[in-house]
């Protein structure tokens, strides 16, 4: 697929997720929001709000049994992602294949961006495909999945674990689990939400990760170094035609 197409009013528009990456998105959507809602009642079961949740799912037994499949479906997209990392990397060798890399240049664009906000420094930093709030997002998702996958296993087999591992893991992994949940919930209901959908103009909803689309004009201002840089191939990709 093309980096890029004309829309219907010849305005140049790139192609920034394929059909791979939403699928990604979309089931981790459902997964994730099946777990919030299966699991924090569980974790807040004394209250009335998180009863009255669970009795409408149909008790506690079944609400268990809905976290642990969309457990397992989180666990099928996490699988998803790594063979897709492989074929990007390895197979198709994408020239954004390390673009989640964090490096020194994300540092300093951190700082540059604080900077900004403090009124500081006139300019914000030059961001190439993805920029350091968007690597903190990835690699925290990256982290709190691990989390949540060890100690929910934890959870899920007790009596397995407790073989290899003193009795206390079990209540330290349930302390765990749940905060790294309400963790996560509340990064993706106040940081991730406002990040990727509604800062920097793109009110009422940027639904960019569900189109794959961007538009010439959101490239050249938020990710002006990866626009940079594919101008600069098409131009030397025209120009060996010509030669």
């Amino acid at each position: 697929m093309s980096t890029h197409e004309m829309s219907t009013e010849q305005q140049r528009v790139f192609i920034r997720f394929d059909l791979s990456a939403r699928i990604e998105h979309i089931l981790l959507i459902i997964s994730f929001g099946m777990l919030c809602l299966t699991g924090l009642p569980q974790k807040f079961h004394n209250y009335n709000w998180a009863q009255d949740l669970m009795n409408a799912m149909g008790g506690i037994e079944t609400v268990q049994t809905m976290h642990h499949l969309f457990a397992y479906m989180m666990g099928i997209e996490t699988v998803y992602h790594i063979f897709a990392l492989f074929r990007s990397i390895f197979i198709k060798k994408s020239p954004n294949r390390f673009s989640m890399i964090p490096g020194l240049k994300d540092i300093t664009d951190a700082l540059r961006h604080l900077g900004y906000n403090l009124g500081l420094v006139k300019e914000l930093p030059k961001y190439d495909r993805f920029n350091w709030k968007e690597k903190v997002e990835y690699w925290a998702l990256i982290w709190g999945t691990i989390v949540m996958f060890l100690t929910g296993a934890f959870l899920m087999w007790p009596e397995v674990i407790t073989r290899w591992l003193p009795g206390y893991f079990i209540p330290a992994a349930k302390a765990a689990h749940g905060g790294e949940a309400l963790l996560a919930f509340l990064a993706i209901l106040i940081w991730h939400m406002y990040n990727a959908h509604l800062a920097q103009g793109k009110m009422p909803l940027d639904t960019t990760i569900f189109t794959g689309k961007v538009t010439e004009e959101r490239m050249r201002h938020e990710y002006p170094l990866e626009y940079e840089r594919i101008l600069a191939r098409e131009q030397k990709e025209t120009g060996a035609k010509l030669g």
